[in-house]
């Protein structure tokens, strides 16, 4: 039975069911099936006779249509006698078929029924009268608007709207969600928008298709294509119509709606393809994801891929991905070292895949197998080291022109670092060693080399015996693959442990699907030696970035998901007994000076639970659009340059904010993170004999890096009835004793104090560097979160230089230091810039390479988001300022805890610390009962330690801020903990009063 409002069946319908004709009996049988926009329920009760499903789900949105459904299978499930018609397993078409009025899988949705087919027969035009498809669906609606359902949809929200086929691409994404993992959907697919834009809905989504059959057949002459023909005028895109069914050249829109209205017949294909989830429990997590709340992104995924192995990698990772934006309200802190889940990731891979039992003790992270290199040379400064070739490329180039290679010992040794390039054929290195004896080598080994493992044994015995470290690389033969080729360096390893004065670098970068991004490890037996790396990146790096971690971390985690724990006995390995003939270089001496001095993050075990207050990083909620930009940034497929160029949103950046002059030669570096970006510059500062000035009360990570890397440090003064803040006459009282200085300057928000330097302070303090011709390193990283936003208007330092530059010292410069974390609200993106104007600073910055440079999905996030922000209005700035809110409330209730408890605050104005005196605890002597035989008296520099171990709550103390009694507390915690550490806080005061 059909009425005049319900599609009548024909070549549409009929082309539908000989494709499903096509799959084997089985495709069915027993399975619990839906049919999407059933009409009059032909099809679904077609499909229950011939095929035994154990249920089918006829489902329309056109509630007439549900009834006549119903009729229908009264009309074939009983017989001329109203008796039941059973089938061969004593079943008739009412048990298997039921009807229901439903926008496309809704009631299956709300019902909570998992299927295991998808059939669909559905609209893929979009109606000419797009008002029309407004209305709302009644059974009292007019017959022609219930029929125009059948042959027309509305715009869906999908990029596929642009083709008709957004009503498609809507049923097949809710269709994932209901589907069972095995399921399949199979969908007719008109063709006139293309082959290959038909395919390409089902293999973005991740899919894979088969085409069971294809035929022509003629346009309805009751279907309008004219919104088609609008689509054609405003896009570069044709569809594909023929002319009757017999012409075999397609023609566009345009020209079939003008043969059509002359009397001519047009034809399109038509296709039935089968479809189904190449990893469906991933796909169905990335879809769950952008489903809750993240729908707007959904048009920039592609899951469509031509190498089966690319697929492997990229849907795995994005749906962890999906899974922790979900889950996580913020990314967690993570110890310098690297994540403590991926540093068990690669130990494990090591021991079940090559036997070698490691721990997470043993693996240090570092951003990129360069960058692990040269902080290594730089934590021993070996007088002499000789690197392989192909690993110098990113060192310095004052180290690979430096003629110092006299074997004799001299009182400034420890400040020359000399690199010889070496050949990486073993023989020839070998000879190398044994005639220059350096203190550390640094090589790769020849893929004839390194199958076996004489070579690496031959290595180990050359550098013990003439007391050199040797860090060898084995990046080029390190497969993450569950079948990986031998290697015989960790064939050695396991049956040998990895001598003291060894260690195994490792960069990854042998990835299907991101090729610039990179990860390193470092691993080392030696404790001391783990430890000093592990504060090396924390020094020279911050730390590495966390989504890189993630996706090799998911890697090595697929590779090991499916392995049974423990099914292997611990290897037997053999202690390195051998000793050297000579004593081994240690650390250098300014390295051993600011690691057992510099006031370091502390270290977290695995199951101890710190209240980190001590880390310059933001654990606030990540709000939704920088969410939304992480994953779209690596959903994505083939960005283009424009689209990862942050070039242009850095300049209007810096210049709304800052007012910084932009001239034709000004170059902008980026990098991972701000520090990284100052420790090249601290490098500069040293290259040209300068002085770097440091104002008392400055971030203290910086300070102590700079003295890492060997600077001449002098600090400049502050008082506490300026709030600390460097002033002009302290600039001219220092810099007149000074020879060739660089002065730092944290601002607009000052690191620790959280004050802020107005545009009249910074003009005064600019002023008075340019009379002495220093060179000015602003750094604004800590910067953006000013509590005033509404009345803070940033600075404009456009005209101040102009003048300064015209009039001053040739020697003055200004360069501009930022990092985007802070302003972004992320602590996930982790990225650096650098302004400099002046060319011999310039290529002088550029001598140092071996920068951590972030990845193009770092910069394509940071651009949508810079967009976002610098309009002003929206999501992203409705999300910086309830966050400033916060922080300025966190701020008020940090205060008040600390003042009722003792301490001293000096208020702050912006960003994520306070800065606190404990006066009430000076001097007090306490004994701790939770720890043996605990006693202090209480200072400045004691009371971290004390505080840490009476209540876990980790601070700076005041050898961190530099200012004489002042710690530090940073604020941007989860509430939770946030709340957790005021009652540290009140808990230590009691302590202290018992």
């Amino acid at each position: 039975m059909v009425i005049p409002s319900i599609f009548v069946p024909e070549d549409w319908s009929f082309t539908f069911f000989e494709g499903l004709n096509r799959h084997p009996d089985s495709i069915f049988k027993d399975r619990t099936v839906a049919e999407l926009g059933c009409g009059n329920g032909w099809i679904s009760i077609a499909i229950a006779e011939k095929w035994l499903p154990s249920k089918v789900y006829g489902l329309d949105i056109n509630p007439r249509a549900v009834k006549i459904s119903w009729i229908n299978l009264y009309l074939n499930a009983l017989d001329e006698k109203g008796q039941p018609i059973f089938d061969g397993e004593k079943k008739t078409l009412l048990d298997r078929v039921e009807f229901h009025e439903s926008d496309l899988l809704a009631y299956c949705r709300d019902n909570d029924i998992q299927l295991e087919r998808i059939v669909g027969c559905i609209p893929q035009i979009l109606n000419p009268n797009p008002d029309a498809m407004s209305k709302m669906i009644t059974e009292n609606a007019s017959e022609e608007f219930l029929y125009s359902l059948s042959n027309y949809c509305a715009l869906q929200g999908f990029v596929e709207d642009q083709f008709g086929l957004g009503l498609i691409a809507r049923a097949v994404e809710e269709g994932i969600s209901v589907i069972k993992p095995t399921g399949i959907m199979i969908f007719n697919m008109g063709g006139r928008p293309g082959q290959a834009v038909c395919k390409r809905l089902f293999e973005r989504r991740g899919f894979h298709i088969t085409k069971l059959w294809q035929t022509k057949i003629l346009q309805a002459a009751d279907t309008d294509i004219s919104a088609l023909v609008e689509i054609e005028k405003n896009s570069p895109h044709r569809f594909e119509f023929f002319m009757g069914l017999s012409g075999d050249q397609p023609i566009c829109a345009r020209t079939a709606w003008a043969y059509g209205k002359a009397g001519g017949r047009i034809s399109h294909a038509l296709s039935v393809y089968s479809c189904q989830l190449r990893q469906p429990n991933q796909v169905k997590t990335i879809f769950d994801f952008l489903k809750s709340g993240f729908q707007e992104i959904s048009s920039s995924l592609d899951l469509s891929f031509q190498d089966d192995s690319v697929a492997d990698e990229k849907i795995p990772f994005l749906a962890y991905l999906a899974s922790i934006l979900k889950d996580s309200a913020y990314f967690p802190y993570e110890p310098p070292a690297g994540s403590l889940r991926f540093r068990n990731l690669i130990a494990g891979f090591m021991k079940t895949y090559h036997h070698i039992p490691l721990s997470a003790g043993n693996v240090v992270v570092f951003p990129s197998r360069a960058v692990a290199i040269e902080n290594a040379l730089r934590l021993f400064s070996p007088r002499l080291a000789i690197v392989d070739e192909h690993l110098t490329r990113h060192l310095p180039r004052q180290w690979l022109t430096s003629l110092n290679i006299e074997t004799g010992i001299d009182s400034a040794a420890d400040d020359v670092l000399t690199v010889i390039e070496a050949p990486s054929q073993s023989d020839l290195m070998m000879e190398l060693i044994k005639k220059l004896k350096p203190q550390m080598v640094v090589t790769g080994m020849a893929h004839f080399e390194a199958v076996t493992s004489s070579a690496f044994v031959h290595l180990l015995d050359v550098t013990r015996e003439i007391g050199s470290r040797l860090f060898l690389d084995i990046s080029d033969h390190f497969e993450l693959s569950s079948l990986p080729s031998s290697n015989g360096v960790l064939k050695y390893l396991a049956g040998n442990s990895l001598p003291s004065h060894a260690a195994i670098v490792c960069g990854l970068v042998k990835n299907q699907v991101y090729t610039d991004l990179e990860v390193a490890f470092v691993i080392s037996e030696e404790e001391a030696i783990f430890k000093a790396l592990s504060k090396t990146v924390e020094l020279l790096e911050g730390n590495t970035a966390p989504i890189s971690q993630y996706y090799y971390g998911c890697l090595f985690h697929e590779l090991l998901a499916f392995q049974l724990a423990d099914r292997h006995l611990p290897a037997q390995r053999e202690c390195d007994k051998s000793a050297s003939s000579r004593d081994i270089i240690g650390f250098s001496s300014s390295a051993i000076s600011v690691l057992s001095n510099a006031e370091l993050s502390i270290d977290q075990t695995e199951n101890s639970s710190l209240i980190h207050m001590d880390v310059d990083q933001s654990f606030l909620p990540t709000p939704i659009p920088v969410k939304a930009a992480i994953f779209e940034s690596f959903s994505r497929q083939n960005m283009s340059e424009s689209e990862i160029d942050v070039t242009n949103s850095i300049k209007q950046f810096v210049k709304s904010n800052y007012g910084f002059p932009i001239e034709n030669n000004t170059d902008f570096t980026y990098a991972d993170s701000a520090l990284t970006l100052f420790n090249k510059m601290v490098l500069c500062c040293i290259q040209e004999g300068g002085t770097l000035c440091f104002p008392v009360g400055t971030n203290g990570n910086y300070v102590y890096s700079a003295k890492f890397l060997k600077a001449k440090v002098v600090n400049i003064p502050t008082k506490s009835e300026d709030g600390f803040k460097l002033t002009e006459n302290a600039i001219n009282q220092v810099l007149e004793h000074v020879k060739s200085p660089w002065v730092y300057i944290s601002g607009p928000t000052i690191n620790p104090t959280g004050l802020i330097y107005d545009q009249k302070e910074i003009e005064n303090l600019l002023t008075a560097c340019a009379k002495f011709g220093a060179r000015v390193i602003i750094d604004t990283s800590s910067s953006g979160l000013e509590f005033d936003y509404e009345g803070w208007g940033g600075w404009n330092l456009e005209g101040v230089l102009s003048r300064l530059c015209r009039s001053s010292n040739p020697s003055f410069s200004v360069c501009l230091l930022g990092g985007l974390s802070p302003v972004m609200l992320t602590g996930a993106l982790k990225f650096g810039f650098l302004v400099l104007n002046q060319r011999p600073l310039i290529d002088l910055f550029h001598s140092f390479s071996g920068l951590s440079r972030p990845h193009s999905t770092v910069k394509y996030a940071l651009k949508k988001l810079l967009g976002l922000r610098e309009q002003k209005s929206g999501d992203m700035w409705d999300a910086v300022t309830r966050q400033i809110k916060d922080l300025r409330s966190r701020s008020n209730r940090l205060k008040e805890t600390l003042g009722s408890c003792g301490w001293d605050v000096l208020e702050c104005h912006a960003g994520v610390s306070v800065v606190a005196k404990p006066t009430l605890y000076m001097n007090k002597t306490i004994r701790l009962k939770n720890a043996i035989d605990y006693e202090v008296k209480l200072d400045d520099s004691t009371i971290r330690e004390a505080i840490l171990k009476a209540t876990g709550l980790c601070i700076n103390s005041s050898s961190w801020t530099g200012i004489p009694g002042y710690c530090r507390f940073t604020i941007a915690l989860e509430e939770s903990e946030f709340q957790k550490a005021l009652d540290c806080i009140a808990e230590f005061k009691r302590i202290a009063s018992s």
